[in-house]
């Protein structure tokens, strides 16, 4: 794109992307400058290779072991066509009772805690609890006692939010 100036010279702007020659020298230039300013230890080049090779060797493993899992599942998948109305059931029944299970001990371990509580054993998490509960107590005879002496929370607090009311 060719745009004129008042003294009628002409400015060449490269397109959006493109560089010229030049921008292109001065931008490998500064790169290699900034490389040899912060040439790398030995010890960073070590890293270097190791962080290579262990990320080499790791990518490798994910390959293999999603190829065997693709081959094994394309192998066994008539196996698992043709007993799938034996495994669907029972694997409704096995989660069914897990879920049931798992409730079921979940509350027998809330009964269990709540009743030593309750009768004074102090079960894990029962200084917790006594430490919350007096905040709470602290925190509601505050209340009360500051509503007693000035009237309570929102008596006065009416005329702050709108003075010329």
């Amino acid at each position: 794109m060719a745009e004129t100036l008042y003294s009628g010279e002409s400015q060449y702007r490269p397109m959006y992307g493109s560089t010229t020659t030049a921008d292109r020298n001065s931008l490998v230039e500064s790169f290699l400058g900034l490389l040899q300013s912060h040439s790398p230890t030995s010890t960073q080049l070590f890293a270097f290779l190791a962080l290579f090779i262990s990320g080499g060797i790791l990518l490798f493993l994910l390959g293999v072991t999603a190829t065997a899992a693709v081959l094994g599942f394309i192998v066994l998948l008539p196996l698992i066509v043709i007993s799938s109305p034996i495994w669907i059931p029972i694997f409704v029944l096995v989660g069914g009772f897990l879920t049931v299970a798992g409730f079921l001990v979940g509350t027998v371990a809330l009964v269990l805690w709540t009743y030593r509580y309750f009768r004074g054993m102090h079960p894990v998490g029962s200084d917790q609890m006594d430490y919350a509960r007096s905040r709470i107590y602290d925190t509601a005879s505050h209340v009360k006692d500051y509503a007693r002496e000035y009237g309570g929370y929102f008596h006065g607090r009416a005329k702050d939010a709108a003075p010329g009311a």
